[in-house]
């Protein structure tokens, strides 16, 4: 029989860390007087308590371990657990939300997609602002850990690829999944205060700036106005890029570079790729713009740059109506938004590598076209890309397709129209964030969807952040017989 305890154990310590994060918005609304802090109290004492129950009953089996099937379900299970917890500040507060509404303002914080079912930020207390936040900065550090250490294991989308070159620090690799968790933390809370540093000296106020460094960090989205980033014109917006780049690359390589050796970094060739492709897209997108509007200026540049980025990064802030600059752009924006960011980052989507090596295995395949003797294997950072991991992401590749057609299809059976319905399933597929549709508003906030439509986005945000396959090889018998 299959011992649930080690899982328990670890889903009744997070719970348990959420509930206590809840003191910080508690303290920002009692400092400001606002009657919020009383709803924040409550949810953390609700939290606290259940997450430490839960702990300390399964506090016996820890000595049991994790498996490979143990750890795909606590990937799961985590992820609908804390935002089931996360939630309950926007049920008791002044938010009012229903629990469908609340559970997808949670979950597309802890995913970091950034879809929001929030309309009228700017009418809620601090509290609620910075617990959205907080949320995806959770989030975001939760899926580089789940992806630098579970997934490698569980031979997800092709991350075993990495299952030793992840850690590895230049010939000397680091001893503990520990140590790993500790390094990741330490360059997560530095990039995170230096990107809210960089937002105060460009001009944000202090409480905006703490808010957009978590969720700029997390490529998560959410914004402390409706207007997102429309609200923040000029350096603040050129600082958001900076760190929505920083955040798209695999934060090993921080480590490294903070251990003295640059060379991992500028030598990784999923890096290059991302900023060569940004770099592609923007140049793509500003070309089309100038051609279009007959001239060219710094907002051109400037909101062209920040959308291309912020899209690819898996962020989804706004900046004004990306829609109007035409089908082109709009197109480029829907298309490195399916791409996403690199492996072992906070970004999201198919990822970077995965591109590149079913590209080497495209141009090998026709290759072998016009020279059927000749023997082409599929090499990447050097190394063969053996046939299991091939498989493995064509896999993942598929189950990312597949999800976003099917969730798509279904989505405009509840009756939304067809943009609404393509871009909520792209959006929450591969956790980008925004929505694009005649029900959404200048908000972007997706109150008005039917529930159903939000309950099939909440699963497809949770498909998406855990990499489709850890999650439907859950509903497999074989699998928990084997």
């Amino acid at each position: 029989m299959l011992d649930l305890r080690p899982v328990g154990y670890v889903i009744g310590l997070l719970v348990a860390v959420l509930g206590a994060a809840m003191v910080g918005p508690l303290l920002f609304d009692l400092y400001e007087g606002d009657p919020e802090w009383k709803t924040f109290l409550q949810s953390s004492v609700i939290t606290t308590t259940i997450g430490a129950i839960v702990a300390l009953a399964c506090a016996n089996g820890v000595s049991a371990g994790l498996n490979v099937r143990l750890s795909f379900l606590l990937t799961t299970l985590v992820w609908i657990a804390l935002p089931a917890f996360g939630a309950l500040p926007f049920i008791f507060g002044e938010t009012d939300l229903s629990i469908v509404d609340a559970m997808f303002e949670a979950v597309s914080g802890m995913t970091t997609t950034g879809a929001t079912a929030i309309a009228g930020l700017e009418t809620h207390s601090y509290g609620i602002l910075l617990w959205r936040g907080i949320l995806q900065w959770l989030g975001g550090l939760g899926i580089v850990i789940v992806a630098m250490i579970f997934l490698p294991v569980m031979k997800v989308g092709g991350m075993q690829f990495f299952q030793s070159e992840g850690f590895d620090t230049f010939g000397k690799a680091l001893p503990r999944a520990m140590d790993i968790a500790k390094g990741l933390l330490s360059i997560y809370i530095t990039l995170t205060v230096i990107c809210a540093l960089a937002y105060v000296l460009s001009g944000m106020n202090p409480q905006d700036s703490i808010v957009h460094a978590f969720t700029t960090i997390a490529t998560g989205g959410y914004s402390t106005t409706d207007a997102s980033f429309a609200a923040f014109p000029g350096a603040p917006q050129y600082v958001a890029v900076a760190f929505m780049i920083f955040a798209g690359i695999p934060f090993v390589r921080f480590i490294q570079l903070v251990r003295g050796d640059a060379r991992p970094i500028f030598r990784d060739m999923q890096v290059r790729a991302y900023v060569v492709w940004s770099s592609y897209a923007v140049l793509l997108v500003v070309l089309y713009r100038i051609i279009e509007e007959g001239t060219f200026s710094e907002e051109l540049f400037r909101s062209s740059l920040f959308n291309v980025v912020s899209i690819f990064s898996g962020t989804g802030y706004g900046d004004g109506d990306v829609q109007s600059w035409g089908p082109f752009p709009f197109a480029i924006l829907f298309c490195v938004g399916t791409i996403g960011a690199c492996s072992g980052s906070t970004g999201c989507a198919i990822k970077v590598f995965r591109f590149q090596i079913m590209l080497r295995a495209l141009f090998g395949q026709i290759k072998r076209m016009y020279s059927p003797s000749r023997v082409v294997s599929v090499k990447f950072e050097g190394r063969t890309v053996t046939d299991e991991v091939m498989a493995s992401i064509m896999l993942l590749f598929t189950g990312f397709i597949l999800s976003f057609g099917i969730i798509a299809v279904l989505m405009g059976m509840t009756g939304i129209s067809f943009m609404s319905a393509i871009t909520g399933a792209w959006t929450a597929v591969f956790n980008i964030g925004p929505v694009f549709g005649s029900e959404v508003g200048l908000s972007g906030a997706v109150n008005t969807f039917p529930d159903s439509a939000k309950w099939l986005m909440i699963f497809g945000m949770l498909l998406g952040r855990l990499e489709i396959v850890a999650v439907f090889v859950l509903f497999l018998p074989r699998f928990w017989r084997s």
